[in-house]
């Protein structure tokens, strides 16, 4: 069974907290020692981020940590050997998360098979066409059982979303706002509306609430409206403070999440 159904299926009742972090940033080298202090701090799910020139998604803090990475040298190769390498040790989801261009650079189905053989379980795609993800990306994700997880945003449509929910399988990755990725302080009235229409739509898959979480606020708003919350800039922010030293880094976030 995929590590992502795994994992929802024994969480129900529980919160689930996932990190994102961007490979090859602050340092080259540092994507192991990343993962596994994250599995020993509690992390349920790693999203690991494949750095992109032009991460349209992305706000001023996860574009700079995609820079640095490339100007360190990464590349989807370098970080599939990386992944390889603590592939035994690592017993908690991870997905990927990047853009089309590089993948499709790499090659599709060779990128589903590099994330099997790498203990990969899901990929995260934002500018991934819903048509596309039918017609050619699923049916070679479902041959090798890797997720692709689909985004909606305040303004996806209930049928848009319903649609999602039938031909997706794991998660389905709530965007707070239709924004890019960034801290908030709080979330607003319109937002809390958000997460209450989609709460009502009794999905089939569970969702996991991402962009703009940051505090003991949004984090509580995300973990009251899903199954979990998954936090980005922050931890890139408080990772590259302390030049890639995750445990302190996770120290960092913990203690921020307290207030």
């Amino acid at each position: 069974m995929n590590k992502i159904n795994t994992l929802f299926a024994n969480t129900q009742d529980e919160k689930i907290l996932s990190l994102y972090f961007c490979a090859g940033s602050p340092t080259l080298d540092g994507t192991a020692d990343v993962i596994l202090a994250m599995q020993r701090r509690g992390i349920a799910m790693i999203e690991v981020g494949i750095p992109f020139s032009d991460p349209l998604a992305d706000g001023p803090v996860i574009q700079s940590a995609a820079t640095q990475a490339l100007k360190n040298g990464m590349t989807l190769n370098k970080l599939f050997s990386q992944l390889k390498a603590i592939k035994d040790q690592v017993e908690i989801p991870l997905v990927l998360m990047g853009y089309l261009n590089p993948i499709l650079h790499y090659g599709f189905e060779a990128f589903c098979q590099s994330c099997v053989e790498a203990g990969v379980s899901g990929a995260i795609i934002p500018d991934l066409p819903f048509d596309d993800y039918l017609n050619v990306v699923k049916p070679i994700a479902d041959r090798y059982d890797l997720r692709i997880i689909m985004l909606i945003t305040p303004e996806t449509s209930d049928e848009r979303i319903r649609f999602i929910d039938e031909h997706t399988d794991g998660f389905i990755y709530m965007v707070s706002s239709a924004a890019i990725t960034g801290a908030q302080q709080s979330f607003d009235d319109a937002k809390q509306a958000y997460f209450r229409r989609i709460n009502a739509m009794n999905l089939r898959n569970p969702r996991m609430i991402g962009f703009g979480i940051s505090n003991a606020q949004t984090l509580k708003a995300a973990q009251d409206n899903a199954a979990g919350a998954i936090i980005g800039s922050t931890f890139v922010s408080l990772l590259n403070a302390v030049q890639g030293d995750a445990e302190a880094a996770l120290s960092a976030l913990f203690d921020q999440l307290q207030k």
